[in-house]
């Protein structure tokens, strides 16, 4: 008895060593893979999750492969990157052995892309700074204004509209200097910000935005998704 519970552990043992080998070198091949497809240009981070793996792969489903890019992936500007987690991914195994994998079709894609607020801060001017605040964001910036350098800082809110990002400051306040009322919206404005989020691959849509510790955090979804090798 106790030598086949010896045999029993050690073809289990085998198993999982075979189960997380074929998982690590599916993780290479869809990486790979996908760096040619829906405008990835770098090779992303894989992480197949669900055990047992090759059980899925006898299915040629996949319950949740998750993707993770950064700029030089994305081919966008630093500060910029994104991960999405794709759920459903059908991927036949007969195609796999035939070496004809050219479309994979997909159920549902969601995740976030982030945005680095020095990013974001470059693009309303040198010497912006921005920060998370309450549930919106804080501006601060030296402005020039009636011929004087005021630092100025600003509460403002962030939202989608049209397929940008847009920071629209609610109030702003020098930095122990009185900002004359007929002035205060043409100090807001200079602090205001329309983006334009970059195209994400896979056809993702945004669909919310919010303030994080590390950037502006964008959410997206595509569902019955087909990626296609270019």
């Amino acid at each position: 008895m106790r030598a086949l519970l010896v045999v029993v552990l050690l073809l289990g043992g085998l198993g999982l060593l075979a189960d997380r080998v074929a998982v690590g070198i599916a993780e290479d091949r869809i990486a790979q893979q996908l760096a040619g497809t829906g405008g990835v240009v770098g090779t992303p981070e894989v992480d197949i999750t669900g055990f047992p793996f090759l059980t899925q792969v006898l299915a040629g489903r996949y319950d949740d492969v998750r993707v993770a890019f950064d700029a030089e992936g994305l081919a966008q500007p630093e500060g910029t990157r994104a991960s999405v987690s794709l759920q459903g991914v059908q991927v036949p195994l007969s195609a796999v052995l035939a070496g004809s994998v050219t479309e994979v079709p997909v159920d549902r894609i969601d995740g976030a892309a982030t945005l680095s607020y020095d990013r974001l801060a470059a693009e309303i001017g040198a010497g912006t700074t921005l920060a998370p605040e309450g549930n919106g964001l804080r501006i601060d910036r030296t402005i020039e204004l009636l011929g004087r350098t005021l630092p100025v800082s600003a509460a403002g809110t962030v939202v989608l509209q049209d397929g940008q990002l847009v920071i629209d400051v609610d109030r702003a306040r020098g930095a122990g200097v009185e900002i004359p009322a007929p002035l205060v919206d043409r100090v807001s404005d200079l602090l205001d910000l329309r983006y334009t989020v970059p195209d994400l691959p896979f056809g993702l849509q945004l669909t919310g935005v919010t303030p994080a510790t590390d950037g502006v955090r964008v959410r997206v979804e595509a569902t019955d998704s087909v990626l296609t090798a270019q």
